[in-house]
């Protein structure tokens, strides 16, 4: 079973944000799971520059890829996928036999070390959204991507 983890750079999230991941992560079965590890954002002030926050997020980002992860970043300037793209994608993350990890950053975004230690960048969308609807999205996406090579009638195209 291949192990995928979003990483999620977040202070707590509502309860419609955890209800809506929670939702769509727990219909994977089978070759895959998707768990999620959420970092605390960066102690923001009108004194700290965003530099800083995303310096200091990305430390700790980085402290929770596991060394031998294959690693995502979640970015406006990656690779979109359509769902057919998404599932051949997914397929060849599973056969990598490695941890995936989508790594999402906080509202200032990702670090340039983040940005570097993934191998791949993923754009959900050109919109701006906000970080737990991104969360909420990754689950559907892999959800639907999963469902479409195990021939599971969610997704129908």
């Amino acid at each position: 079973m291949a192990k995928l983890t979003l990483i999620a750079a977040a202070n707590r999230q509502p309860r419609w944000v955890v209800e809506g991941y929670e939702e769509y992560a727990g219909r994977l079965r089978g070759r895959c799971r998707l768990e999620l590890k959420e970092i605390r954002l960066a102690r923001r002030s009108p004194s700290t520059p965003a530099a800083q926050a995303i310096a200091d997020e990305g430390e700790r980002l980085l402290a929770a890829l596991p060394s031998d992860a294959h690693a995502v970043a979640l970015d406006e300037r990656g690779t979109a996928f359509d769902t057919p793209g998404l599932a051949a994608r997914l397929e060849e993350w599973l056969a990598l036999r490695q941890p995936v990890c989508f790594v999402l950053g906080g509202p200032d975004g990702l670090a340039p070390a983040v940005l570097d230690r993934c191998r791949e960048r993923w754009c959900l969308s050109p919109l701006t959204l906000p970080h737990g609807l991104a969360r909420i999205l990754v689950a559907e996406a892999i959800y639907r991507a999963w469902s479409l090579l195990e021939q599971h009638p969610y997704h129908r195209a």
